[in-house]
């Protein structure tokens, strides 16, 4: 069982109970998914580039990518319908913890000039959202393996009725929020 998941059933649950006084332990917000997306506009031209965009992210990950192709066509973008333009993976129980560990402990600081991430991108229903500019923060990529720096989304999936609930327990698990 990773840290983080004993964190959560100790200390995190008795914290949040006091704060917001559940009157059940099944009312505490838990994380539920984390969604990782990358979109590579390059794709249309080159296929190959998706296919590192998927290597990288499964090595960041550590799970199967799975490639997503556009829903609508968009002349403007010279994108057609069905056509790859990126990666998405869904972590979930014990991998999703893994990640939100390293993310917050070892990927974050190493993000230039960083002061924290933004409070204000909950959804109003207890999902954060995040940007990041480029994939080498994380300690698995190699600089020099890599073709090009790309960015991608990560998403917080968790219970909370709330932006409030869901902000304190991403606070309890060490979430840099900028002050």
């Amino acid at each position: 069982m990773s840290r983080l998941r004993e964190q959560y059933q100790t200390e995190i649950v008795d914290q949040m109970t006091k704060k917001f006084g559940y009157k059940n332990v099944m009312e505490v917000p838990k994380l539920v998914k984390i969604v990782v997306n990358m979109g590579v506009g390059e794709a249309k031209e080159n296929a190959k580039v998706l296919d590192s965009a998927v290597t990288d992210m499964q090595t960041i990950t550590g799970q199967k990518a799975v490639v997503t192709k556009a829903k609508k066509a968009v002349a403007n973008f010279k994108i057609r319908e069905g056509m790859p333009i990126g990666c998405k993976v869904t972590l979930r129980g014990e991998r999703m913890y893994e990640f939100f560990d390293r993310l917050v402990n070892l990927a974050l600081p190493r993000v230039r000039d960083f002061r924290g991430v933004s409070a204000d991108s909950f959804d109003g229903r207890g999902n954060y959202a995040l940007g990041i500019k480029e994939q080498l923060i994380f300690p698995e990529i190699e600089y020099d393996k890599i073709d090009k720096v790309r960015g991608m989304d990560i998403i917080v999936v968790t219970t909370a009725k709330t932006d409030e609930e869901a902000r304190e327990l991403l606070r309890l698990f060490n979430m840099p929020f900028a002050k």
